[in-house]
């Protein structure tokens, strides 16, 4: 697996509580020294899912993560995302990110306008 990944476990469970949990991949990267946790979402991003990788992370930290590590990041796979959603939670400040997954291809013409779409917002964000 590229950019320094290392497959930990598939849905490792953890119990909070005496309730179980299970994240759905675990990895581990090397080059940033830390855990990554992601979770796959069918649907839209919902701020409630910012609030379940959260308590994932915090429990890596406390049981999983040994000394020299840095703390644990979260991804969320959504096949709908919600940029307002992401943005008015600051969720690039918390180790946690979001990104959207394509369930199937969409036809050419979508996918070139979404890609005109991403790179016109991306232009605009880093000021080019």
């Amino acid at each position: 697996m590229g950019a320094g990944f290392t497959f930990q476990e598939r849905q490792k469970i953890i119990e909070i509580d005496g309730d179980h949990f299970k994240i759905d991949l675990l990895m581990y990267n090397r080059r940033l020294q830390c855990m990554v946790a992601i979770e796959l979402k069918l649907g839209e991003f919902k701020p409630q899912d910012k609030g379940q990788i959260e308590l994932y992370l915090r429990w890596l930290e406390k049981y999983e993560k040994q000394p020299g590590e840095n703390p644990p990041l979260g991804i969320i796979l959504c096949s709908e995302k919600s940029h307002e959603r992401v943005e008015l939670l600051a969720l690039d400040k918390t180790g946690i990110h979001v990104s959207q997954f394509l369930t199937e291809l969409p036809p050419k013409k979508l996918f070139e306008e979404r890609l005109h779409q991403a790179i016109k917002k991306a232009r605009e964000r880093y000021g080019e």
